[in-house]
């Protein structure tokens, strides 16, 4: 596997959901965005952000914008990041809820949804679903940023599995190091919100995580509490 190269440069504007203008040592790129999020307080004009540098010959960008500075500390925004992380932390033992796993794996489907992450401790199993947080409030970090109602339709499958006698939890990696605790979006997403406490009262393990950089990429380091307004 080839070691990944990053590089730097400056935010000229998001042209859509996908695509965005960056000056990468003088010179203007159209780079890939892969969050379809709104991400209103991290891609603004002029920001400093992180690239990762495509080893596919025959891509339309060679680019893909991973990360912007926010109040001088980065903030990841790769969506595909989060259920590797995930992935990753756990087999280390760094979520302590989910300790000693005998067997992990990603993409499992349950009933009609797909579960980011499956588990057995013993006799014990288990679905993980994994959400990246990257939008805040003050110190409170929050999901969703956008109306998501494949995110509700997946607590509710989750609810389901529960009930069935498995295990579930729902894990939020807070993708910024300045947020001290987690809380549920609910101007943005009133369904999201209602699930997650639904969720909440039938068992379902509701974690939040946040992330630290280290180097040129976040890792999980501490657990912050979760408040369901």
């Amino acid at each position: 596997m080839s070691e990944e190269i990053y590089e730097y440069g400056t935010l000229i504007k998001r042209e859509n959901r996908f695509i965005a203008q960056v000056k990468i040592n003088g010179t203007t790129e159209r780079v890939h965005v892969p969050n379809t999020g709104r991400l209103p307080q991290i891609l603004l004009e002029g920001v400093k952000v992180q690239l990762r540098k495509s080893n596919n010959p025959n891509r339309k960008t060679k680019y893909s914008l991973i990360a912007a500075v926010k109040e001088g500390r980065w903030v990841n925004i790769d969506s595909q990041l989060p259920n590797k992380l995930a992935f990753e932390s756990i087999e280390k033992g760094i979520i302590k809820e989910l300790k000693d796993v005998d067997l992990l794996k990603r993409e499992v489907s349950y009933g009609n949804s797909r579960f980011d992450l499956y588990y057995e401790v013993g006799d014990r199993k288990g679905f993980i679903e994994v959400k990246g947080v990257t939008f805040a409030k003050g110190k409170v970090g929050m999901f969703p940023d956008a109306p998501t109602t494949r995110g509700t339709k997946h607590i509710y499958e989750m609810i389901k599995a529960v009930e069935a006698g498995y295990e579930g939890a729902l894990l939020f990696l807070i993708m910024r190091e300045d947020c001290t605790s987690f809380s549920p979006y609910t101007k943005m997403d009133e369904d999201f919100s209602t699930a997650l406490k639904t969720a909440a009262s039938k068992g379902v393990d509701i974690l939040a995580y946040r992330t630290k950089y280290e180097q040129t990429s976040p890792i999980v380091y501490e657990r912050v509490p979760v408040y369901l307004k």
